[in-house]
This record gives structure tokens, C-alpha cells and sequence, in this order.
């Protein structure tokens, strides 16, 4: 997903005067599903646009993201994708650190 529609995102929601949780890889290691750089914007009423890698981790990171719209404190987030989620075969191998922080107009 182009991070244009990302920043797009963003700027609509600051036209509306609404918050938004952005959510950026920081930091990966071994076999992620997206690199250094992707983004992913989360706004109050938990829709998103941008995705960090989907499944379980983004899951998570989601969560973090409406954390941080509730109390505005950043934070990262470390996604371990070396450990099988149920048996399934859905492992990447890789560590993810994703820095998500509380933006305003």
C-alpha cells in the first residue's frame, strides 16, 4: 500500500481536528512482513488505513495504537513473529519494532 494514502489519511483527519495514532516499522530483524518505513494510521473510532504486516502482530499494534490515542503517551512495540501462532503455519521468523505515537493538528 503506497504510503500516500497514509499521509492522505492523516491529513483529512487534522482537516477535522480528529487525532490519529500513527504506527511506523522502527526496526526489523530477520524475515518480517514489511520493512523499515511502513506505516499504518489508526483513528479514534478504530478504523485504519496502511498496514504494518497484518495478522496477530498487527493486531496488537493496533490495540498499542488506540492506547496511545487514549492516554497521548508513544511507545514501541516489539512483534515476535519467530514463535508458531495455534500450529498454524504463519511464521515469518523475524522481529518487528514498531514506534506508535499520538499525532494532533
Amino acid at each position: 500500500m503506497p504510503q500516500d494514502e497514509v499521509y492522505e489519511a492523516m491529513s483529512s483527519a487534522f482537516d477535522q481536528g480528529a487525532p490519529v495514532a500513527l504506527a511506523t516499522v522502527a526496526q526489523t530483524l530477520g524475515s518480517t512482513p514489511r520493512k523499515t518505513g511502513a506505516k499504518m494510521l489508526v483513528r479514534e473510532d478504530g478504523s485504519f488505513v496502511g498496514t504494518i504486516g497484518g495478522g496477530c502482530g498487527e493486531a496488537e499494534v493496533w490495540q498499542e495504537a488506540m492506547d496511545a490515542l487514549d492516554d497521548g503517551d508513544a511507545r514501541m512495540v516489539t512483534v515476535d513473529l519467530t514463535e508458531p501462532v495455534d500450529g498454524e503455519d504463519k511464521i515469518c521468523g523475524g522481529i518487528m519494532r514498531i514506534f506508535v505515537e499520538k499525532l494532533e493538528a
